[in-house]
């Protein structure tokens, strides 16, 4: 049977468990993408995220092209994990009977507008009626380099791109009938897939990498896991968005905690040898920041540290 490196959580129980009922149908699952080797020397990549109504948006939230966006780029942003640069994307959509004329096309503009962003087309896809919406997005791209994961090594720094904790600030926001601050809204309702820094990233080292859709203290347990490592991990070192600290504020927690928490910024966590020195060229190249925030040592667990403190924390749960 297929192994299967997950972190603990509620979700990631269900799929060992469906992995134990796949038994010899199932594949080498468990990181962000399939990937497929060809003739070439390539990899062929692929990946299925799923957006619900009522979990991963709320249409009084969010405007349909924004509700497509956001759909497509989630899914996205798993090509950016393994360095891949995107081919396309199929789009299966449920909608309710009584959905408005033009919601529909509004929704698959975004779509459309997210994967024309980063070079792709919408292959294909799906309609059907249910109850609520949902779209699921299957991506393909290819990769010279794809990263796992698993490569992870004692020694290593660990890194990640731009900056956390605003999309939870709207989502925080929004549940207390506000209107969340621009940054804050826009990581929301329109996050940026990494694509160009996850390749870039691929290219000069990167010994493992994930995107943070269930938050750093939610993920960073599967790349320990995927790898077979410890995970030392500094939050007073996180980059900050700008509304975090507002939001923060509003929870009486601080600010780093919030930020190591909150699921779907969709940023890369990655590993990067000791000696790795360019982090000023990825953002002289890509345009975002890129911050070391901890090592990587022996063992299989994640430790973050809080003012020097551990700190147990956990992540964005979708079953909750």
């Amino acid at each position: 049977m297929t192994s299967l490196p997950l972190g603990p959580g509620a979700e990631f129980d269900r799929i060992r468990a469906i992995v134990r009922a796949l038994g010899a149908a199932a594949g080498p699952l468990g990181g962000d993408c399939a990937v497929l080797s060809e003739p070439s020397g390539s990899s062929l990549v692929l990946s299925t995220d799923v957006s619900v109504e009522e979990v991963h948006f709320r249409r009084d939230w969010l405007r349909p092209r924004e509700i497509g966006w956001r759909s497509a780029a989630a899914a996205l942003s798993d090509l950016a994990a393994v360095g891949a640069d995107p081919i396309g994307l199929l789009a299966a959509v449920t909608l309710p009977r009584d959905t408005r004329e033009g919601e529909l096309t509004e929704l698959m503009r975004g779509v459309g507008d997210a994967v024309a962003a980063v070079g792709g087309v919408v292959l294909g896809g799906d309609l059907s009626a249910g109850a609520a919406w949902s779209v699921a997005v299957t991506v393909v791209g290819r990769a010279s380099r794809p990263v796992s994961r698993r490569g992870a090594r004692p020694g290593d720094g660990v890194w990640v791109t731009g900056t956390l904790g605003a999309a939870r600030s709207a989502l925080e926001t929004w549940r207390r009938g506000g209107e969340p601050a621009p940054d804050a809204r826009a990581a929301f309702a329109h996050p940026v897939a990494r694509i160009a820094p996850g390749r870039w990233l691929a290219g000069h080292g990167a010994t493992a990498m994930l995107d943070l859709s269930d938050g750093l203290a939610g993920d960073a347990p599967h790349l320990a896991a995927a790898s077979g490592v410890a995970l030392e991990l500094d939050l007073d070192l996180l980059p900050l968005a700008p509304s975090v600290r507002a939001a923060a504020g509003e929870l009486g927690i601080a600010p780093a905690q919030f930020a190591a928490e909150g699921g779907e910024d969709y940023e890369l966590l990655v590993t990067l040898p000791a000696e790795f020195a360019a982090a000023d060229e990825l953002r002289a190249e890509c345009g975002i920041p890129l911050t070391r925030i901890g090592s990587v040592g022996a063992g299989a667990v994640v430790r973050l540290r809080l003012d020097g403190v551990d700190v147990p924390l956990a992540g964005f749960d979708h079953f909750h």
